[in-house]
C-alpha cells in the first residue's frame, strides 16, 4: 500500500480528503486484510473511529493512461511538521457511461494543454476501476462512471490567477468548455485540498 497523499478540503473543515495506491487488486485485498487486521489498527482502531462521521465516500480508480499514474518523490519523514502552501486541485467528471478512449485522448490532446499553457502542472488522470470491491469492509461507490484530474499550484493564489485567465481563454471557451457540456452527465466537482506536512503529493 502507497500513501500517496493527504490533505484538508478547503471550504471544508471538516472533510479530509487522502488517495492510497495498489499495484493490483490482489495486492489491494491483501494490503488491506494486512492493516485492518494487524496490530496497529487494532490498537487505535476505536480512538480513529470515534473522529469520523463518514467514511463511504471513496472513488476506486486506476490510471486513465499506462503513463498516467503518480510519479512521487519520498515522502516527508516522521517529525516533519512544516505546511505547505501548495494546492492540489482534484477535478472529478461523471459520465453516464463508461468514460471511452475518444475523452482520454480528448483530455491529453485538448484540454490538457490548454490547462498547461496556463500555468496548471498535471501529474496524474484516472478513470473508474470496475472490478469488484475486494475488500468490501470498506464501502466503495458503486455504479458511477468518472474521469479524475489533478493538477498543482504553488499556493491558492496561482490557482485563482489560473482561473482568470481560463475565463480569457477562447480556446478553452471554444474546444474545452463546449466538449465538456457534450460529454458529461451533469457538472464537474472540483476539490481544493491543501496538503499536509507529510503528504507525499504536494505540488
Amino acid at each position: 500500500m502507497k500513501v500517496i497523499g493527504q490533505f484538508r478540503e478547503l471550504g471544508h473543515p471538516n472533510h479530509f480528503v487522502w488517495l492510497r495506491g495498489f499495484r493490483d487488486m490482489t495486492s489491494r485485498a491483501k494490503a488491506l486484510n494486512d492493516f485492518y487486521g494487524g496490530p496497529v489498527w487494532k490498537a487505535h482502531r476505536e480512538v480513529a473511529n470515534a473522529t469520523l462521521i463518514d467514511s463511504d465516500n471513496v472513488l476506486l480508480l486506476r490510471p486513465a493512461l499506462p503513463t498516467s499514474g503518480f510519479s512521487l518523490e519520498t515522502r516527508p519523514p516522521l517529525g516533519s511538521d512544516e505546511v505547505p502552501t501548495s494546492l492540489v486541485v482534484t477535478t472529478i467528471y461523471y459520465f453516464a457511461d463508461p468514460v471511452t478512449p475518444a475523452f482520454i485522448n480528448f483530455f491529453e490532446h485538448t484540454l490538457r494543454p490548454v490547462a498547461e499553457t496556463l500555468s496548471a502542472t498535471i501529474p496524474a488522470s484516472f478513470v473508474t476501476e470496475n472490478s469488484e470491491n475486494t475488500f468490501p469492509a470498506l464501502p466503495v461507490r458503486a455504479g458511477e462512471n468518472v474521469f479524475v484530474w489533478f493538477s498543482t499550484f504553488p499556493d491558492l493564489a496561482a490557482y485563482e490567477n489560473y482561473l482568470a485567465a481560463l475565463s480569457r481563454s477562447e480556446r478553452w471557451r471554444d474546444e474545452v468548455s463546449t466538449a465538456l457540456t457534450r460529454h458529461l452527465e451533469r457538472a464537474p466537482e472540483v476539490l481544493k485540498l491543501s496538503p499536509t506536512a507529510r503528504s507525499q503529493l504536494r505540488g
